[in-house]
């Protein structure tokens, strides 16, 4: 059985940290002499409503903390989509947080690389992008830093995609809002493989070598609508943490009043066993789950996102 936190309140430092209290044992034992990457979620440089909020950032680091873990070598480490990953880090508060804990802030774009290989639907061709090669060791414990969120190509982003998202990486001055063919690039529109198969089915697949050791998926002020960036806020004030990644993000779902069977990845994640989708078979720890679902608003484009359930025209 696999064992998922869920927390409720008016705090949302507390919210985190109570659910990582709550399984204290297991992540402590599961760290051991590892070193630790906190992931954030920082899709957007400029808007904290779409990033991970500095007060998780500083729970998690308290837990640490708490468990005598902050001794192990500590990093808080992203490579954000939007522009550059520092820019993100200065808008939203880290520096402040990573001082005061003495944690080091790493981009992942100025570290070293590994080539991995996606799909695209243009070709259906294997395609190789950089990949960060820190979210690859296994001597390293990866904490994911998510927000809940819809999402406007693959209906949902948790815990999994925050670490998926954030491997592949990009030129130094790189922004989306005026990228060019011939400018700075950035590989993580290549992973999105020139359509929603081919999204859907890059996500599994990096899955299984990149993902969380521990997911932590901050509701506290989540998203509804057209996210991962222009939604817009919901008042919802939880907080779920797992060692078991797709536990974590099948309880994440269930909050959100979303059919699971509509997420892609997360589907093929389950019928590939990579962790736990069945609710049954999960075990909530603290509140209940149905005391606190509240039905997201999805994607204007949703039924457009279906089309992963759909065999491609012969």
């Amino acid at each position: 059985t696999s064992r998922v936190a869920l927390t409720a309140g008016d705090d949302l430092a507390e919210n985190t940290f109570r659910g990582l209290r709550s399984l204290d044992k297991e992540i402590a034992e599961a760290i051991g002499n590892r070193s630790v990457l906190i992931k954030p979620n920082n899709v957007a440089v400029e808007n904290q409503l779409s990033a991970t909020n500095a007060a998780t950032l500083e729970a998690i680091l308290e837990f640490l903390k708490s468990i005598n873990k902050l001794k192990n070598h500590v990093v808080i480490a992203e490579s954000a989509g939007t522009g550059p990953t520092m820019e993100g880090f200065v808008n939203y508060g880290y520096p402040r947080v990573a001082a005061k804990y003495g944690v080091k802030l790493l981009d992942f774009d100025e570290q070293p690389h590994q080539l991995a290989h996606v799909l695209d639907e243009k070709d259906f061709r294997p395609h190789a992008v950089r990949t960060s090669k820190l979210l690859y060791d296994r001597n390293c414990f990866i904490i994911s830093a998510a927000k809940m969120k819809t999402h406007d190509c693959v209906v949902a982003t948790l815990s999994l995609k925050n670490i998926v998202f954030g491997a592949p990486l990009k030129d130094r001055g790189f922004r989306f809002a005026n990228r060019a063919a011939h400018g700075p690039q950035s590989d993580k529109i290549a992973t999105h493989g020139s359509g929603l198969r081919a999204l859907n089915f890059n996500l599994f697949t990096l899955a299984q070598r990149l993902h969380p050791d521990l997911a932590i998926i901050d509701g506290f002020q989540g998203m509804e609508g057209n996210g991962p960036v222009q939604g817009t806020a919901v008042d919802h004030r939880v907080c779920v943490v797992s060692r078991d990644w797709l536990a974590a993000d099948r309880v994440g779902v269930e909050l959100m009043g979303i059919d699971f069977a509509r997420i892609g990845y997360l589907n093929y994640c389950a019928k590939a066993g990579l962790g736990e989708a069945d609710l049954s078979k999960i075990e909530v720890v603290g509140e209940p789950i149905a005391r606190h679902v509240k039905k997201y608003k999805l994607a204007d484009n949703i039924e457009e996102q279906m089309i992963w359930k759909k065999p491609p025209a012969a």
